[in-house]
């Protein structure tokens, strides 16, 4: 299996990816009427790293609910209180450097179909990370395409893309690290998208078949803390520094310690 990269060790050779001068622009987009309180935070995580810009994109339902943020871009939003198809949603991820789907959208259809149309219509990588994964699973068909789409998936949630895209070979629970290793090769071959997961105690990154896996407990995290957002907003920081390196940034991103929450 020699497309298999078994990293027991923090590589510090990986951290040149990150600038000492402030650059590159990024979004995180998320939020509805009921929840936006992790949006915000993993906002004031991204403004402490060299960024140039930082937005922050929310529903206009929010728009009375908040005091004032600096750097706050309001989207039109359905009758539910969560995004709806507009031509601002489609900006907040075609100009910036990368975006941070952030979750709490709820699980209303039209808001599905809106941030699927959001990430199709960009060119930057874009992160995918807690329930956003678990609202767009039905348009993976076509996302999955995209080899700008990052995606940080617990392995149930993994299970459910399998499912959407009817991909023969399945993901079980109860299969050995060498099978998930075997079957997230060959679905990266036929899928250009980077995925991030958790199995048997591994963190699994995959990308054009090539697979690394790093025992969690040479990291900070834990199998929860893994997908709060945190780890993901450090690999959206780092794609837009290195959009071309996105394997990469997301093994960086595992072992960047220097700023937590």
């Amino acid at each position: 299996m020699s497309y298999w990269t078994r990293q027991t060790t923090a590589n510090p050779d990986l951290l040149w990816n990150i600038p000492e001068q402030k650059t590159g622009s990024v979004a995180i987009i998320g939020g509805s009427s009921t929840s936006f309180a992790t949006e915000v935070k993993l906002t004031e995580l991204l403004n402490r790293l060299n960024l140039k810009a930082v937005r922050l994109v929310l529903p206009v339902s929010l728009k009375n609910q908040l005091p004032p943020i600096p750097n706050v871009v309001f989207a039109p939003a359905n009758n539910s209180g969560a995004f709806k198809k507009s031509s601002e949603l489609i900006s907040a991820t075609s100009s910036v450097d990368a975006a941070l789907i952030a979750g709490d959208l709820s699980k209303n259809s039209a808001t599905a179909i809106a941030i699927a149309e959001a990430i199709r219509e960009s060119s930057c990588p874009i992160i995918l990370t807690r329930d956003s994964i678990d609202l767009v699973a039905p348009e993976m068909a076509q996302l999955l395409e995209q080899p700008n789409l990052i995606i940080t998936a617990t392995f149930a949630q993994l299970q459910k893309i399998f499912r959407s895209v009817y991909y023969p070979k399945m993901l079980l629970l109860s299969m050995p690290l060498v099978q998930a290793v075997e079957t997230l090769h060959k679905f990266t071959l036929s899928y250009p998208c980077t995925i991030l997961t958790f199995h048997e105690e591994q963190i699994i990154i995959a990308r054009d078949g090539k697979i690394t896996t790093i025992p969690i407990k040479t990291t900070s995290y834990s199998p929860i803390s893994l997908f709060s957002g945190e780890l993901a907003t450090k690999i959206t920081a780092l794609s837009a520094w290195n959009p071309n390196q996105l394997f990469t940034n997301v093994t960086t991103a595992i072992h960047w310690d220097e700023i937590t929450f």
